[in-house]
C-alpha cells in the first residue's frame, strides 16, 4: 500500500478531518463580518460611507471572534503540515485516526469556549495546548522516523 492512497485509512481520516478543520477556519470569516454588521462595528471609512448606521469602532465581541480566528491562522496550518508528515511516516491508523479527531475537536471546542460561548479558563487552555501537544507530538515522531545525517 502505498502512502498517498484511498486505501490509507489515516489519509482518509486526515482528509476528512482536516477538510472540516479548514472549513471551520473559513466559517470564522463570515462568522467576523455577520457580527460587524450585526454590531455595526467595522473598521474602515468605506464601509461607515456605505452605510451610515455604522461606526468606525472595537466591539469586544467582535475583536474576540478575529484574535480566535487570528489563532486558527497561526495554529491549523502547522497541524495541517505536522498531521501530513505525521502520516507519510505510516503510522498506526488507529492512533493516527484518533490523534487527527482529538486535535480537530479541541480546535473547534477552542473556538466554542472563546469565540462563541466565552467559558472561564481552563477550558480554553486546555482546548489550545491538547492540539498543540498532539502537533509537537507529530512533528517529533516524523523527525524520529526520518532522522538521517
Amino acid at each position: 500500500m502505498t502512502v498517498f492512497s484511498y486505501n490509507n485509512e489515516a489519509l482518509r481520516v486526515y482528509i476528512t478531518w482536516g477538510g472540516l478543520l479548514i472549513i471551520k477556519m473559513l466559517i470564522m470569516s463570515f462568522l467576523t463580518i455577520f457580527n460587524r454588521i450585526r454590531k455595526g462595528a467595522v473598521e474602515n471609512p468605506e464601509d461607515v460611507a456605505q452605510n451610515p448606521s455604522f461606526e468606525i469602532k472595537k466591539d469586544e465581541d467582535v475583536e474576540r471572534i478575529r484574535r480566535a480566528h487570528l489563532n486558527d491562522l497561526e495554529n491549523v496550518p502547522a497541524f495541517l503540515l505536522a498531521a501530513l508528515m505525521y502520516i507519510i511516516t505510516e503510522p498506526d491508523p488507529t492512533v493516527a485516526s484518533w490523534l487527527i479527531r482529538i486535535a480537530v475537536l479541541s480546535r473547534i471546542f477552542y473556538t466554542v469556549v472563546y469565540a462563541i460561548y466565552p467559558i472561564r479558563q481552563p477550558a480554553r487552555a486546555i482546548c489550545f495546548f491538547t492540539m498543540l501537544g498532539i502537533t509537537i507530538f507529530m512533528i517529533i515522531w516524523s523527525m524520529a522516523v526520518f532522522f538521517h545525517i
